[in-house]
């Protein structure tokens, strides 16, 4: 196959290169990711300045823009001559999960690969950086991509086309992790979001950081899936309409007269 990689933890994360070592021994690999972090940039495009693009090797590219950037260059000008077979956005330091998603650049790597028609993965590593962990082992998500990408390629024709792939992985020897779930996306939301202080000179700043709290619990969420260390794989589409309210918006509206 023809991998297309990206990520959002920028081209040197270990997490991009272990996929990089992973999918070259089988299968012809093309990276194309951020020159620097471009954690929590969502969906966003670079429009108010040109975008760079630095070569490092063959078939491998870094770009000073957002993931989002990366992957329409990559089908519009680096890669254009290109038919990819799947895109891979990761691995993550650091997971996406809930509501977090919608944040996540790793996740909009994969929504992009979508919106062009290619099968897409985003996958992230699950670390609880305020525990100071002593390892992030990259070898189990590694394992279960393996399973995922075979699943996801054969059943290809099988799918919604406006459909990609969430994966999130404990932070765990393999042998502890109890096995792949199939999940809806969880809610979650954060205290303490904002850290005020004040800099050498006298000025306040402001941090946006605070601690995940889950506000769902239901044993079908990817939230409830990596606490019970399992691997969580939710399936996720391009289409935000809420259709229950517009359902139930349709059968209100014929009772109510709209003046101009």
């Amino acid at each position: 196959m023809n991998i297309l990689l990206t990520n959002d933890d920028g081209i040197e994360s270990e997490g991009l290169l272990s996929l990089k070592k992973y999918f070259e021994k089988d299968h012809e690999v093309f990276i194309i990711a951020p020159l620097r972090e471009q954690s929590c940039c969502s969906h966003s495009l670079t429009i108010n300045y040109p975008l760079r693009v630095i070569e490092y090797g063959k078939n491998f590219f870094a770009v000073d823009g957002t993931p989002t950037d990366c992957i329409m260059l990559a089908k519009s000008k680096i890669f254009k001559n290109i038919k990819f077979d799947m895109l891979v956005s990761g691995i993550n330091n650091g997971g996406n999960l809930g509501d977090d998603i919608t944040y996540s650049g790793t996740v909009a790597g994969a929504m992009e690969g979508c919106l062009l028609g290619l099968p897409s993965i985003a996958i992230s590593m699950v670390v609880d950086f305020e525990k100071k962990p002593e390892y992030i082992d990259y070898e189990p998500a590694i394992l279960y991509l393996e399973k995922i990408t075979k699943l996801i390629y054969n059943l290809n024709n099988f799918i919604f086309r406006d459909c990609f792939f969430n994966v999130n992985v404990p932070n765990l020897p393999y042998e502890k992790i109890k096995g792949l779930k199939l999940t809806k996306q969880g809610k979650r939301t954060y205290k303490d979001i904002i850290v005020e202080n004040v800099d050498p000179r006298g000025k306040k700043y402001y941090w946006i950081a605070g601690t995940p709290v889950n506000l769902s619990n239901d044993d079908d969420t990817d939230l409830y899936a990596v606490e019970n260390n399992f691997v969580s794989v939710t399936p996720l589409h391009l289409d935000l309409t809420n259709y229950s309210v517009l359902k139930s918006l349709n059968k209100l509206i014929k009772d109510y007269e709209f003046a101009d």
